[in-house]
């Protein structure tokens, strides 16, 4: 245990010697710091795709378990390029999304496809499917909700 003590003592005096003792912090200006998209000037100057649904959440109520609910997001793209859908994943398993695999130009609709199988499911459920696209912010998510009941 005296080592210990020893050895963290050490230590201490070390840091402070190389240190000089000086604890005086530097600071910069910040005009040094140029960032062009701050809060207080922003500006627009890229071109960005838009995502915008009709709605992007549905109840679909009840259904017995073993049932398969499908649903159609649809949506426009509101940006001034074209809108390019990466990725469509679902919570689980059991929600998987189908989406455009080609890009959607200005003011061009389409639609996200969401199948729910609810085999195994049971109670209310809030299932959700993150949307990755080129738009700002990159992820949307639209929810499937609803209850399971067990069948009789």
């Amino acid at each position: 245990m005296r080592k210990i003590f020893l050895g963290a003592l050490a230590i201490s005096i070390f840091t402070l010697v190389s240190c000089d003792g000086n604890s005086r912090t530097e600071q910069l200006s910040p005009d040094l710091v140029q960032n062009p998209a701050t809060a207080s000037s922003v500006k627009k100057e890229v071109k960005m795709a838009a995502i915008k649904f009709k709605i992007k959440e549905h109840d679909f109520g009840s259904i017995v378990q073993g049932e398969t609910i499908k649903k159609v997001y649809e949506f426009t793209n509101t940006g001034e390029i074209d809108l390019i859908i990466s990725a469509a994943k679902g919570s689980c398993g059991c929600t998987v999304p189908q989406w455009p695999k080609r890009p959607i130009k200005p003011g061009q609709s389409d639609k996200i496809e969401v199948v729910f199988n609810s085999s195994g499911k049971e109670g209310v459920l809030n299932k959700k499917v993150y949307i990755t696209a080129n738009t700002s912010p990159v992820t949307s998510v639209l929810v499937l909700k609803g209850e399971v009941i067990a069948p009789k």
